[in-house]
């Protein structure tokens, strides 16, 4: 067995024994990773607590060859998650960001990009910047480092451009946008505003930073957030945990 050190996020950590607890990261170098952490429940165990929730953490593991679980042999506590004090918003989509990776991710696949936007959404969630854009930001720059990100210009059918003007047929089964030729016969076509997907675009593009997006009025943040609901029930099979909290972030 090889051992093994990375930077990693805790996405979850469930009860093994009286002592130990099985621990899914998601980790910079190797993306994600399912170990036995023996002696995690003890208070004065190997791991200084540093196995919370969304902590972030240097972790050594050895990896196991076979489809059994690694064995956690080190962690060392970096940065803790702290929302401000009774902010539930902020809480949910720090939530809501593990769900992501947790469900979104395979096993030793990792993206280094993905991992680095997760830890600078947690900060900002930790701060008191405003929720709905922070979340917005990971979930269009997670589709976008995983290839599935929806077409928002040109017809996902045809390729050819579709120009945001009144609204545009979108399929969720597609991944896309559809020009009036490709609309016909299309299963599961919703119609989006312009504004929505102009919104969309700019919180998927990498070159604008996320400080400089312009405020979201609450029609298009309405819109958009039923659009993206959807798409990610489309594409995960069912609706995430954490969406009906989402309701309860501030944009």
């Amino acid at each position: 067995m090889a051992s093994e050190k990375a930077t990693a996020l805790v996405l979850r950590v469930t009860d093994f024994s009286e002592t130990s607890a099985v621990v899914t990261l998601f980790t910079r170098e190797f993306g994600k990773v399912r170990g036995l952490a023996k002696g995690a429940r003890r208070p004065k165990g190997p791991f200084e607590s540093a196995l919370d929730l969304l902590a972030l953490c240097r972790v050594v593991f050895l990896r196991k060859s076979s489809d059994a679980l690694d064995l956690l042999t080190e962690a060392k506590l970096e940065r803790r998650f702290r929302p401000p004090p009774g902010a539930l918003a902020n809480l949910y989509g720090a939530y809501y960001i593990a769900e992501l990776l947790g469900e979104l991710t395979d096993d030793y696949d990792p993206h280094p990009e993905l991992f680095d936007a997760a830890v600078q959404t947690l900060a900002a969630l930790s701060s008191t910047a405003a929720v709905a854009p922070v979340v917005l930001r990971f979930e269009l720059t997670a589709l976008r480092v995983l290839g599935h990100l929806p077409s928002l210009d040109t017809c996902v059918e045809c390729g050819t451009s579709v120009k945001e003007s009144g609204r545009t047929a979108f399929s969720q089964r597609a991944g896309g946008v559809l020009c009036k030729s490709c609309r016909a016969g299309q299963k599961q076509v919703i119609s989006v505003s312009a504004g929505v997907l102009a919104a969309l675009a700019r919180f998927a593009d990498p070159a604008t930073p996320a400080a400089g997006q312009p405020p979201l009025d609450n029609r298009v943040y309405g819109e958009l957030r039923a659009v993206l609901n959807h798409y990610w029930s489309h594409l995960l099979g069912r609706e995430p945990r954490m969406h009906r909290y989402l309701g309860t972030a501030s944009i």
